[in-house]
């Protein structure tokens, strides 16, 4: 059930502290950690501490802890020192969506190209 946290979800795992990362924020309705494979100097997910498959899913349920994870990227991004950087939601793994787990990638810290990928 969306909403519900699922047993063999990896990022549900990491907020319940059964799965370590390097955390760098957390609030009431999120997690910040670094990415274990990072595509730029600054590469740190943000996650719903609530379990949604993907950014839509959130969005539907939950607009206002879709907003926290957006508000949360932006403040990553500040405490990171990223003048520039961009927050890519994946969804479906067509576009590259491994964890299916609502999350945001805050990617900065060296120039980034368009269009992406």
């Amino acid at each position: 059930m969306a909403g519900e946290p699922q047993a063999d979800c990896l990022f549900c795992k990491i907020v319940a502290g059964d799965v370590p990362a390097t955390l760098v924020r957390e609030t009431d309705t999120t997690v910040a950690f670094r990415d274990i494979n990072p595509q730029a100097p600054t590469h740190v997910l943000v996650i719903p501490k609530a379990h949604y498959p993907d950014a839509a899913s959130l969005a539907a349920a939950e607009p206002a802890i879709a907003a926290d994870v957006l508000r949360e990227a932006g403040e990553v991004a500040a405490e990171e020192k990223a003048e520039s950087y961009r927050v890519v939601f994946n969804t479906g793994s067509g576009a590259g969506q491994t964890v299916f787990h609502a999350h945001a990638h805050v990617l900065g810290g060296r120039g980034l190209q368009w269009p992406p990928g």
